[in-house]
């Protein structure tokens, strides 16, 4: 059936228990795991008084990004390797985490993604979007939505 999953985590205790489905269905399958991490874009730059404020900049973002990544990723690789299931991790600077996990999806050759999803409804769901709507959506492969 599926022989190469994705998940997308944040590290939120709802994509710990979408990674840990992941992890399951893997073995089940004899699947091999891809765990991604889209991390926010950089952040724009404040302008006050004439004077361009920048938190930090971009090199030290992408180390930040770099060591939250390793945080998330190894968790979700360390639990995966403890259930014998061979775990590949990756990560990028996403504008939209939608398109990332599905571009992480094709570059890594999966067949499925496995991913968590709030299940907003209403005027929540219409304000603030939903990424895991946005991969079913958009996408071409096959999407398991842990809730």
């Amino acid at each position: 059936m599926y022989k190469h999953l994705l998940v997308a985590t944040d590290g939120s205790r709802l994509s710990t228990k979408a990674v840990m489905h992941a992890i399951s269905l893997a073995k089940r399958l004899g699947a091999k795991l891809t765990a991604f991490y889209a991390a926010p874009d950089y952040p724009i730059p404040m302008y006050a008084d004439g004077v361009v404020y920048e938190p930090v900049s971009k090199k030290e973002y992408a180390a930040i990004t770099e060591k939250e990544a390793g945080k998330i990723l190894g968790a979700a690789a360390a639990k995966a390797k403890a259930a014998g299931v061979p775990c590949a991790t990756v990560h990028a600077i996403a504008h939209a985490p939608w398109e990332a996990i599905l571009d992480a999806a094709k570059k890594q050759k999966c067949d499925a993604i496995v991913m968590a999803s709030h299940g907003r409804r209403g005027v929540s769901a219409l304000l603030l979007g939903s990424e895991t709507q946005k991969v079913l959506t958009h996408g071409k492969l096959p999407v398991i939505v842990i809730r």
